[in-house]
């Protein structure tokens, strides 16, 4: 019984992990873009006219 709760708590741990580093690595992404977007965004608001 205690060998089915070990493997059990291992898969979810793995799982766990493999979760984390994907949220890690897409919310860095999202970040990065939109700062590089907000700074086209001041640089280009001189060139605007109303």
């Amino acid at each position: 019984m205690n060998e089915k709760a070990y493997k059990t708590m291992t898969g979810a741990g793995a799982c766990s992990l493999v979760i984390g580093i994907i949220l890690l690595v897409t919310g860095l992404t999202t970040g990065i873009l939109a700062i590089v977007n907000g700074g086209r965004l001041l640089k280009a608001k001189s060139d605007l006219i109303f």
